[in-house]
């Protein structure tokens, strides 16, 4: 048997604000993006080498929806994306607009730095300890 996430949804407050974040300042790529209704898409990225889960954007419906963008993972970091050069993707980051909440740390797992998407959700930049 083999299982893995292929995709994670991300609440967010509008496709096109999201899509530039993650795409232009993250790095991303924009895997798909279709129309399924006047205000619903399908809109997909993938962090660059696209070996991992990719990130589903989901637009707000309602105020139940709304009141949990940036808030996800209750304040905690809520994804981590992992990056085999450290220093050359937060230097790219940091450059593109990307606000990260500490400066970059070793840890006997990697090096690690916090950093916030444009809604407040909290991610890790993580090269792994080789």
């Amino acid at each position: 048997m083999k299982q893995s996430i292929a995709t994670i949804a991300l609440v967010v407050a509008d496709y096109d604000e999201a899509i530039a974040f993650y795409r232009d300042a993250v790095g991303f790529t924009l895997v798909e993006d279709t129309r399924l209704a006047p205000d619903k898409r399908w809109v997909v990225l993938a962090p660059p080498g696209g070996d991992g889960a990719r990130l589903l954007l989901a637009k707000a419906d309602g105020p139940d929806q709304r009141a949990v963008i940036g808030k996800q993972a209750g304040g905690r970091v809520m994804l981590f994306l992992q990056t085999d050069d450290f220093d050359r993707d937060y230097a790219r980051m940091q450059s593109n607009g990307v606000r990260f909440l500490e400066a970059p740390r070793r840890e006997a797992y990697g090096t690690v730095a916090v950093f916030v998407d444009l809604y407040g959700n909290k991610w890790d930049l993580i090269e792994p300890q080789r």
